[in-house]
């Protein structure tokens, strides 16, 4: 069986490559693989910083159908989230295609994002009931605000490169560049800035009150929304993000996302996406990949 993660030392950089066809699912093995490449990097002297990419059509679109019951396993992808983050050397991820739900968390956690005009981001967990489970609803704020947070997290809809560069969640828009050297080229100029983890960003907050304002926008959503357990549950990890210590928020958040991952309206939603997409039908163009979430 071919590996799943592969590592190339070009020069002083580790080149991580996610390679999981067809969509970079991040299956408990590419994890594990994954792991085992970032402490390879962070033990090897002579690399200095690392560019995390990905093979094929996507960066990834998170964490398979079949596993979603086995994100605890080890490595779990709040592990594996922490691991690139506390990492000494810089870590740039370099984005393409869709990157998406786990994807996206995986790529937050990095010091500096970076990708072409076609990237699709977004974190649609919330269509399933549940919430994230890697750092999404602590990281995503830190990068973006609370404000354009709560809008991502609670509709799961996809953005841009160019509104995901306004919001602050990647730091460059580049040209697709197909020659491996270009794309590292491109990295260096961001990773000679330092590390810069996201996990100490301070949140923008649009009112002193914040518990009250979370509240009233829970309140103000339409009632089919609010009846999806995951929403309130959405609400109490940003309200976490914004009053806990990083690592608290973490624990709150994956405590959350079990109660989700446990819930009869996950199965539900799960059994009715699995069913739709047994029946045939011609493929949107923007459809998410159906193999992952």
């Amino acid at each position: 069986m071919s590996r799943a993660v592969t590592l190339i030392r070009e020069g002083n950089c580790a080149r991580i490559t996610l390679f999981n066809p067809p969509v970079n699912a991040l299956t408990q093995r590419l994890r594990r693989e994954l792991l085992q490449a970032l402490a390879a990097a962070e033990s090897d002297s002579a690399v200095e910083w690392v560019l995390l990419r990905a093979g094929g059509r996507c960066f990834s679109a998170g964490a398979d159908m079949g596993e979603l019951d086995r994100l605890h396993e080890a490595p779990s992808l709040p592990e594996l989230t922490l691991a690139i983050e506390s990492g000494a050397k810089p870590c740039v991820a370099w984005l393409h295609g869709a990157v998406l739900g786990g994807g996206l968390e995986l790529a937050m956690a990095c010091d500096y994002r970076i990708g072409p005009p076609e990237l699709r981001l977004g974190l649609p967990q919330i269509a399933l009931g549940l919430i994230p489970c890697a750092g999404g609803t602590q990281r995503l704020p830190r990068l973006v605000g609370l404000v354009a947070a709560l809008r991502l997290l609670l509709c799961g809809d996809t953005i841009g490169a160019g509104e995901a560069l306004r919001f602050g969640l990647i730091d460059r828009v580049a040209p697709r560049l197909h020659v491996e050297a270009e794309q590292q080229q491109e990295a260096w100029t961001l990773a000679t800035q330092g590390g810069r983890r996201t996990r100490d960003r301070r949140i923008k907050v649009p009112v002193a009150d914040v518990v009250g304002w979370l509240d009233a926008q829970y309140r103000a959503l339409p009632r089919e929304e609010r009846d999806n357990p995951a929403c309130v549950r959405m609400i109490a990890a940003l309200r976490a993000a914004v009053h806990e210590p990083f690592d608290e928020g973490l624990r709150r958040e994956w405590a959350l996302h079990l109660e989700c991952l446990g819930s009869p309206e996950h199965r539900d939603r799960v059994e009715a996406r699995q069913g739709s997409l047994r029946r045939p039908h011609r493929a949107a163009r923007g459809d998410l990949p159906k193999e992952a979430s």
